[in-house]
């Protein structure tokens, strides 16, 4: 039933996304992470590759977006803005909210670390795979009008200047809690090739979790994940 469920939820995105029914195998190779592949699979089974071409096609569209919603910015606020728009804790937030974990095929090992389908990682490089699949299946104006609908225009200007979860959601938890957020974390992995994991509380919440190539980008992903929860937590309690 799990196989089928993942069918059906790849097919109904493949219609959201008029992607052809005979690029359906390209569609679902942009949710297989390597971890879930035998020994004897190639680099194309896995989503890196379009991981890759996703990266620039989103590099591209983002400059492009910026340099037309931005006319008076200079070339470094422009670049910065860039940096920030196609940075994995956005990439990350636009993938969760698309609900792209749940499409995630994973190996025992990275299903079991860090979150699972939900690490901020994971889901950034989803997101990016997604849109070259997209790219790749219809061409460059349609990725652009999925890229610009889904996440650059959902980006506040408040998420774009932040650039700093730990700093953003220190200042959110003194504001609101009047306490600080705490980080625990461990390391795994050889010297040249360590995974960082990065755990952060707010009193006694276990509030985000995330991974990275440094303790610093772990604790960023960890922080950013806590900070959209508290968000969300805080636009639910306005509604009511």
């Amino acid at each position: 039933m799990a196989g089928e469920q993942h069918r059906r939820r790849l097919r109904a995105l493949a219609r959201r996304l008029e992607i052809p029914a005979e690029q359906l195998p390209l569609l679902e190779r942009a949710f297989v992470h390597a971890s879930a592949l035998s020994g004897n699979a190639g680099p194309g089974d896995s989503n890196e590759r379009l991981e890759f071409l996703g990266d620039s096609v989103l590099g591209l569209v983002a400059a492009d977006y910026l340099e037309r919603t931005y006319p008076l910015a200079s070339e470094g606020e422009l670049s910065k803005r860039k940096a920030r728009l196609v940075s994995g804790e956005l990439l990350a937030m636009s993938a969760r909210r698309l609900r792209l974990g749940e499409l995630l095929v994973l190996g025992a090992s990275a299903a079991a670390t860090g979150g699972g389908a939900q690490r901020p990682s994971l889901l950034a490089d989803a997101f990016e795979a997604l849109v070259a699949a997209l790219y790749r299946a219809r061409g460059l104006a349609a990725a652009a009008a999925f890229i610009e609908r889904e996440h650059l225009t959902r980006v506040s200007e408040e998420q774009l200047r932040e650039g700093n979860a730990k700093t953003a959601l220190q200042e959110w938890t003194t504001a609101h809690f009047k306490c600080l957020p705490v980080y625990a974390g461990s390391v795994e992995g050889p010297p040249h090739a360590r995974t960082f994991t990065a755990s952060v509380n707010v009193g006694e919440r276990a509030l985000g979790s995330g991974t990275g190539r440094s303790k610093r980008a772990a604790q960023q992903a960890a922080a950013a994940q806590a900070l959209e929860i508290l968000r969300h937590e805080a636009a639910d309690e306005q509604e009511v």
